[in-house]
């Protein structure tokens, strides 16, 4: 069975993926969850010092479109966790991770929302604050 092209997006992930393993952020690792998806990383940020949260290690899943960077990534907490930003399914709600574009409830402005120029590094960021 001939290989597909690698997409796009997946090119990217794995650069980032790479950029990531080269140039770690503080607190927090990524791996693939399942080594031939690219599109689907486990994450684990350890909980920062000075709050609630200090010393834990949360688990998650971050998960990537097929059109990615065009529109944001989802991240999920498979640890439990609580937080004003994460449903009770682990699902993270952050400004960051909602689509590009002005907010139909208009409670977001668009400069908060996703931008493809955005990078993983950038979400763990948001995250983990």
């Amino acid at each position: 069975m001939a290989t597909q092209p690698a997409s796009q997006a997946s090119l990217l992930l794995q650069k980032q993926l790479k950029d990531l393993c080269k140039h770690p952020v503080d607190g927090f690792s990524a791996g693939l969850v399942v080594e031939e998806n690219i599109f689907e990383w486990s994450v684990t940020i350890i909980g920062p010092p000075d709050t609630l949260y200090e010393g834990g290690f949360f688990n998650a899943v971050m998960s990537f479109p097929e059109d990615y960077p065009n529109n944001p990534p989802t991240v999920r907490f498979t640890s439990e966790m609580w937080h004003p930003n994460v449903y009770p399914d682990g699902k993270v709600c952050i400004s960051i991770l909602h689509s590009p574009g002005d907010d139909p409830n208009g409670y977001e402005l668009a400069t908060e929302r996703w931008n493809p120029v955005h990078t993983c590094s950038l979400v763990v960021a948001n995250c983990k604050g």
